[in-house]
This record gives structure tokens, sequence and C-alpha cells, in this order.
């Protein structure tokens, strides 16, 4: 078959139609327009067009080198059909794969520039702000930051390794261990959402799971200072003394033994006014359990009181009614009262009625672990004790209003309203040092 039939004069001047330069290769001119195009007969047997670029023709030079550079690609094709293969098949194949490397490398890159702080804060963004309160959000993605060393935490994700992660979390155990074990779960919650959408490949903070349990635990979390509960009602009598929302609201986190989250976070709709009970949705448990709270009349009427303040939650701030009060109040209550070195708000409202109820006896364990929401250590024992205690919780809770007011009016007069016999010297003691 002849080649290499046109001159580049021809291919200048060339009109509408299709020219052969031989073996194939055809110049098609269409209007202003021209281009090569490689005709060939392919190994299946159908015929096939195969472009070849367009063809410049401004000038005989140009035409010139159009033409070579057509014909050297013409050869090329050529001897793809001699060894069987389809050019325009080739040409695709080559295309796909070079677009699978660039998208590879591409998300190489992506890869290698997410670090494992992009992904905590793009899963807390996703997942846990809009499940969760503002409080807890912010001590969520805050105990990443503050407790991961910046080496991990500002490492690509994918280059994490488990070795070091484990040193990094046993460490954190033997100062803080409850902290610790937070960070590596909220941590195991990252990598498998990273994994999930292809992000990382493995999720190092679950392969630690079990080597980080058989380290050794420092001090307990949580180990706040409280007062002898012998001197709480001492307490009780200045704390009346306290004017404002942050002494009202401390009274109210004594007297129901709640945590401070817990009551700066409270709103009327959690009150049950009929039923003398506060219930607590799951989402601002610590436990993340629904928990119910029943008031003595003294936390009753703390309750009265506040409401002439209007409003959405039970203690708003001074400077904004429509928001909760500071977290920081409570406890400027305690400093301005001089016992600030003495106990803290948990350990005076959890702690100190924890210790009064047990070294008293006035409650059974299951009931006074109830009434603090404890969650059940023993997970097979928590699946068949359904028991609320309703209403040895109520006189419990009352039992301590009395004493703590160093009196048995309020809880005789629950009492009578319950029908409920109680003999207060033995089952709620009420006395004071």
């Amino acid at each position: 078959m002849a080649q290499h039939i046109l001159s580049a004069r021809e291919v200048q001047v060339a009109r509408e139609g299709q020219h052969a330069d031989g073996g194939g290769l055809f110049l098609r001119v269409a209007g202003l327009n021209a281009s090569w195009v490689f005709r060939y007969t392919a190994p299946a047997g159908q015929r096939r067009d195969m472009g070849l670029g367009s063809a410049e023709r401004s000038t005989i030079t140009a035409a010139g080198a159009t033409l070579t550079r057509a014909r050297e690609l013409a050869q090329v094709q050529r001897q793809l059909l001699e060894k069987g293969r389809d050019p325009l098949d080739e040409r695709r194949a080559v295309r796909v794969a070079a677009e699978a490397e660039f998208a590879q490398k591409r998300e190489q890159a992506r890869v290698a520039s997410l670090t494992l702080c992009r992904a905590a804060r793009d899963y807390h963004e996703r997942v846990i702000e809009p499940r969760f309160s503002d409080k807890h959000s912010r001590l969520w993605i805050a105990s990443l930051e503050n407790n991961v060393p910046d080496e991990i935490w500002l490492k690509p994700l994918d280059r994490i390794t488990p070795v070091e992660l484990f040193e990094a979390i046993a460490k954190l155990r033997r100062r803080i261990p409850d902290t610790a074990d937070k960070v590596r779960q909220r941590l195991d919650k990252v990598f498998d959402d990273a994994a999930f959408f292809g992000r990382c490949a493995t999720n190092p903070a679950r392969m630690i799971r079990n080597k980080v349990a058989e380290t050794p635990r420092g001090r307990k979390e949580g180990h706040y200072a409280a007062l002898p509960f012998t001197e709480v009602p001492a307490f009780l009598d200045a704390l009346h003394k306290q004017r404002g929302t942050g002494a009202r609201a401390l009274e109210f986190a004594l007297l129901a033994a709640a945590r401070t989250g817990e009551v700066l976070g409270a709103v009327w709709e959690e009150i049950d006014e009929q039923a003398g009970a506060w219930r607590i949705p799951a989402e601002r448990m610590k436990g993340g359990e629904a928990h119910v709270v029943f008031l003595s009349p003294p936390a009753l009427k703390i309750l009265d009181d506040m409401r002439r303040l209007g409003g959405i939650y039970l203690f708003p701030s001074p400077l904004d009614p429509r928001r909760p009060m500071s977290s920081m109040a409570m406890l400027e209550v305690l400093k301005r009262m001089g016992y600030h070195k003495r106990t803290t708000v948990h350990g005076v409202c959890r702690a100190s009625f924890s210790t009064w109820a047990n070294e008293t006896s006035a409650g059974r364990p299951d009931v006074i672990e109830a009434c603090l929401a404890h969650k059940e250590v023993d997970r097979v024992r928590a699946a068949y004790n359904r028991a609320s205690f309703d209403a040895e919780r109520r006189m419990l809770l009352v039992a301590w209003a009395g004493f703590v007011h160093s009196c048995l009016t309020v809880l005789n007069t629950l009492a009578e309203d319950l029908h409920t016999p109680v003999n207060a010297e033995r089952r709620y003691p009420l006395g004071v040092a």
C-alpha cells in the first residue's frame, strides 16, 4: 500500500473532504477545521477510525510539521496492528491507567495530609456536636487535644503505629487512668470512622485495647475533697447566709446529691412537680442513662423560689437569663464561704452524701448507688437488676435533707404523705455531732 502521498503544500491548500496519505492515514477537512484520521481494520474484523489530532495549516512550514507528526503516529498504530493489538483499545487502556494512577496519587496525597487532628475534628463536627450538649461536645474534643501528644496528634492518620499510640496511652493511664480510657475509646471511634471512609487501613486504637488494659493504673481520677458528713449541717447553715443564684444552685445540688453539670443544665421541662421528681434525660447524664432524682420538700422550695426568675433554666445566668449559670458559679460560692480549700462542689454534694448514707446505714448500698446514678460495675448484675428503688430513694434523699437541716420535720411530713412508717433513729438517722 502506497504511503506518503501528500505534500506539505497539498496539506496546506486541501479543500473540504478527505485526502489520503496512504497506509490508512487521511487528512479530513471540514470548513475551517482540519484533522488527521487513521483508518484501519481491527484484529476483531471491524473497521475503525482513530483521531490523531488537529492539522495546523497556517503556513507551509506548519503544514509540513503536522504531516510529519501524523505519519509518525500512524506508523505507531500500524506496529500495534502487526502485533495483533487494537490501537483504540490500547489508547483507552493507557488513558484508564493514567487516570487511575493520578487518582491514586491524589488519594495518597490527601491521606498523607489527613492528620489525626483533622480526622478527630471532622468526626467531632459531624457526629459529636449534633448529638450531645455543648458542654459534653467541648469536653470530648478537649480530652483529645489536651492529652494526645503533638507527635501523634499532628501525624498523618495512616502513619500512626499501634506501638507509639500504646506508649502514649499507657503513660497517660499511669497519671490519669480514667481520662486515658476515655481518650482511647474516643480515638477508637475516630479511627473507625476514618477506616469506614477509606482514609486509613487500620485502627491502632482498637488494636491496643487489650494491651492498655494490662498496664498498671495510676491514682483513680475523681477523688474529690469532701467535708466529713457531720460538718455538712454547719456548712448548710453558712450557705443559707449566702445570696445569689449560685448559692441556691449549690444548696439544690447538695440536697439532690447531683453533679454540677446536671444542675447547671437543668431546665424546667425536666421538673415533674406533681411527682416531686426531677427527670434528667440520658444525653445529659455522665453514664448516658436517664435518671430520676426524687426531690425533698427543701429542694422543691428552692425551685419554687427560683421559678420567679422565669426563663428556661432552673438556675439561669445573672448576666443573661437565656443562658445557664457558669460552671464556676458554685465554686465561687465555696470561695466566698472559705470552704474551697476543704471541699469541692462534687465533694460536699455527692461524696459527703455517700459517706453519710453508707456509714450510718441510712440506705442499702444499691439504693445509695442508684441515688448517685452510678452505673452497675457488674454487667451481668446490671442486666438483671431492673429495680429503681423509687420509694427507698425518695426516703433516703428526704432523710439526707432532714439530716443536713438537723430536724425531723421533713422526714415526718413525707412519711405521713406516703403513709409509710419510718424508724428515724435506726433506719434513717438524722442526728448530728
